[in-house]
């Protein structure tokens, strides 16, 4: 299974402003967050901030929060992929995909789905996305045509997954196709998903970062 990488991306985006820095000023930006730990050091270098300041810093934390969103709807753009970048959950489609990889897809309607394909595809009332592979396909005479899926790691077909009384996936249930992965890079989001309280103190964790980083 998979889920948007989108949190993933953010933080990413994050890493790197801190990366586009100097050593020292690196060396600082980790003092500070080994700081937050403590949070008291960190709340007498909020207290200390002027009203200047701290316009500046809420802004470039806006910036990099819309620098992130406009990247995704870009590559949302791009790919014709509502999730361009999704994280696999689970161990179903092993040894192809781990748990933890970040997956990256495309969705080109004009591009043939094929048996042997690895797709990503939602189904009706279900939130989370399924990374899975094309085991048959039915193309009729129109070119419309109906397929089955199944992870390279379980033992029967997806019909068990499907909604009820569906036994085939249309086009219109993919969100794209496999391109490419980094392998493990999306652990941070299973974690944040097992440990939902850990995602808003993490993020939280992070905007307080850049607000007081000052370079």
């Amino acid at each position: 299974m998979g889920t948007s990488g989108f949190v993933v991306f953010f933080i990413l985006a994050i890493i790197r402003r801190a990366l586009d820095c100097g050593s020292h000023t690196r060396s600082a930006m980790f003092r500070s967050l080994l700081d937050l730990v403590g949070l008291g050091r960190s709340f007498d270098e909020f207290r200390r901030m002027d009203k200047r300041q701290l316009l500046f810093q809420t802004l470039n934390f806006g910036m990099i929060v819309s620098s992130a969103l406009m990247i995704w709807k870009g590559l949302m753009v791009v790919t014709h992929s509502e999730s361009p970048i999704v994280v696999v959950l689970s161990g179903s489609m092993e040894p192809a995909f781990f748990r933890g990889d970040l997956l990256f897809l495309t969705n080109y309607q004009s591009e043939p789905i094929r048996v042997g394909e690895i797709v990503v595809f939602r189904i009706k009332g279900r939130d989370i996305p399924i990374v899975h592979r094309v085991i048959k396909l039915h193309e009729k005479v129109d070119g419309t045509i109906k397929f089955l899926t199944k992870g390279d790691n379980n033992m029967v077909d997806d019909r068990g997954l499907y909604a009820q009384g569906q036994m085939w996936l249309e086009r219109s249930d993919v969100v794209g196709r496999a391109r490419g992965f980094v392998p493990y890079v999306g652990m941070v989001t299973i974690i944040m998903n097992d440990y939902p309280k850990l995602k808003y103190v993490l993020l939280s964790v992070l905007g307080i970062f850049v607000l007081l980083h000052r370079e």
